[in-house]
């Protein structure tokens, strides 16, 4: 019996035994969703709750506000590119897709979204096909990038909210050809999670880019008088008014500006159209020319050789030509030192001559008691019976 058959007898054998009909979950797949991005530019793409909803209501008409998550990655990766980030807070919230592609980054990337609907367990899939373009006019060669800290990331990310900081960031930078290049959360950036207090934010790195200069305001707040101020504890220089209050809090410490060069790209080679002349014929590369192996071998096996006999040499001199010697020795040292230690040594020889040159008995304590070889009891002082001198052995 085939897999399927198997499948179908245990579905019907479960539903019997249950007594009542077995739900699965199913699974919904959409239609490919494709969108454009350009170089040098925030790439922003929302997944729709609604779009997914209604496939999720096919047959669930009261479930209209079930709570659905995703997971995005990059087709046949575990991950998503490293331009792209996702974010969701909750799910009854929208959810994101952005980053800023870059020149490397030129291409087609398909992105495969599967959504979860929370209550009934369904899934839905779509292919998200963006298609990365180079920028016409290259990227702005002056970029400012600005940290405010009363938003989260998701809250800057729609178009609406963007325009906003644009007009707030005009009244400043005095340009009109200004447009966001990246947002990025401070939390990538090695910022701290915030506490759970109302109005805390974890704040958000925007940069913005022109193709004009910057203005006096934004020079003053970025130099060095300004971050002098700024490691004392106190605000920046700022000759012109803050148009980013109330709506944005801007950390005028953390402004970055920056200006970009545009780096000459090298000329790649010239592909031909891959089709032979006439009268040409193809001429396959002959084999490499055979080569001396010699005179690296002996290279190889010469050089170690002779750093070791220089270094044995080397050793061997040190250890035999330098040594002291007892006549270098002694005219170093001083005369009464010598003659001191001569008597100390002739006066020793002495001592241990007479020693060894004496008639007398040997001390006591050097007579065996008891002969082990021969078993011959010995009392080692041979005097008047005393109880103090009675052998430990018994005679």
């Amino acid at each position: 019996m085939e897999a399927p058959e198997l499948l179908r007898v245990w579905v019907l054998a479960a539903v019997a035994l249950g007594g009542s009909r077995a739900t699965l979950p199913d699974h919904h797949v959409l239609p490919d969703h494709r969108v454009s991005s350009e170089t040098g530019a925030v790439f922003v793409h929302e997944l729709e709750r609604d779009l997914f909803q209604e496939a999720f209501l096919v047959g669930h008409e009261d479930d209209d506000a079930a709570p659905i998550t995703f997971q995005a990655h990059l087709r046949d990766h575990p991950d998503l590119p490293r331009w792209l980030r996702y974010i969701q807070r909750d799910p009854h919230q929208p959810a994101y897709l952005y980053g800023c592609p870059t020149a490397t980054e030129v291409g087609t990337h398909t992105i495969e979204v599967l959504a979860y609907n929370r209550h009934t367990y369904e899934t839905a899939a779509q292919r998200l096909v963006i298609t990365v373009v180079p920028a016409p006019g290259g990227d702005p060669p002056y970029q400012g990038e600005f940290l405010v800290g009363n938003r989260n990331v998701e809250e800057l990310l729609p178009a609406a909210a963007q325009e906003i900081f644009l007009q707030a960031t005009a009244g400043v930078w005095d340009q009109d050809d200004l447009h966001v290049i990246n947002i990025t959360s401070a939390l990538d950036r090695g910022g701290r999670v915030p506490l759970p207090i109302e109005g805390r934010k974890e704040g958000v790195y925007v940069k913005v880019g022109s193709h004009g200069t910057f203005s006096p305001c934004l020079a003053s707040a970025a130099s060095p008088q300004s971050r002098f101020r700024c490691s004392l504890g106190q605000q920046p220089l700022a000759s012109c008014y803050d148009t980013f209050a109330p709506h944005f809090t801007i950390r005028w410490c953390n402004l970055t500006l920056l200006q970009v060069w545009p780096s000459p790209t090298a000329s790649g080679p010239v592909w031909g159209s891959g089709v032979l002349e006439e009268d040409g014929d193809f001429q396959p590369p002959t084999d490499a020319p055979p080569q001396d192996l010699l005179p690296g071998f002996l290279v190889t096996l010469l050089v170690p050789l002779a750093v070791a006999v220089l270094l044995c040499l080397l050793l061997g001199h040190l250890m035999c030509c330098r040594r002291e010697g007892v006549k270098k020795r002694d005219s170093e040292t001083s005369d009464i030192q010598l003659v001191h230690h001569t008597t100390i040594h002739g006066d020793t020889e002495e001592l241990r001559h007479m020693a060894s040159s004496r008639d007398v008995p040997r001390p006591l304590s050097t007579l065996p008691m008891f002969n082990v070889r021969t078993g011959q009891r010995i009392n080692p002082m041979p005097s008047p019976p005393d109880g103090a001198r009675v052998p430990l052995l018994p005679q």
